[in-house]
């Protein structure tokens, strides 16, 4: 599929955070940015985590690029468009370099970035034209949402056709 932007620093923390080192006492604590393996790793099982599978998966991540390339084959368009996601929403990651091949294509979905005073209701009615649909979105961007109250600014979500 390619290369796909993303909004950098607004991702899950928890998953490819900056690990705190110690320090004496009377010096202040700081971050040190994880490495680039480091980083990588989290994110292969971040996917890993929700079950997703893919044949030969594989994830790097160059933190001077704040790229992550994911390589693999999935079963359909719908696990490829999620996994992106699902890596694309990562607080370390700008960018996601799709070169995974899927095994059944499908048309692809559209992806729309969240803004401040977004609900998925709004998100329906915008592409749907019925804020009744906001299911259909829930339901096309999970396991990554949870519930469909939890969206953020600068989210990214699948549209599905």
């Amino acid at each position: 599929m390619g290369l796909f932007d993303f909004v950098k620093g607004i991702g899950k923390k928890n998953t490819a955070a900056p690990v705190p080192q110690p320090t004496p006492q009377t010096a202040p604590a700081t971050l040190v940015e994880p490495s680039a393996q480091e980083v990588a790793n989290k994110l292969l099982g971040l996917i890993q985590s929700l079950g997703f599978s893919v044949e030969g998966l594989s994830v790097t991540y160059n933190g001077s690029k704040d790229l992550a390339t994911i390589k693999g084959e999935v079963k359909s368009q719908a696990d490829r468009e999620k996994i992106i996601l699902v890596v694309g929403n990562v607080d370390h990651v700008a960018q996601v370099d799709d070169q995974m091949t899927v095994a059944e294509p499908a048309p692809a979905s559209q992806f729309y970035t969240v803004k401040a005073g977004d609900s998925l209701s709004k998100i329906a009615q915008k592409f749907y034209g019925d804020t009744a649909q906001y299911q259909k979105i829930f339901q096309a961007n999970q396991p990554m949402l949870k519930d469909p109250d939890e969206i953020f600014p600068g989210q990214a979500l699948r549209i599905p056709q």
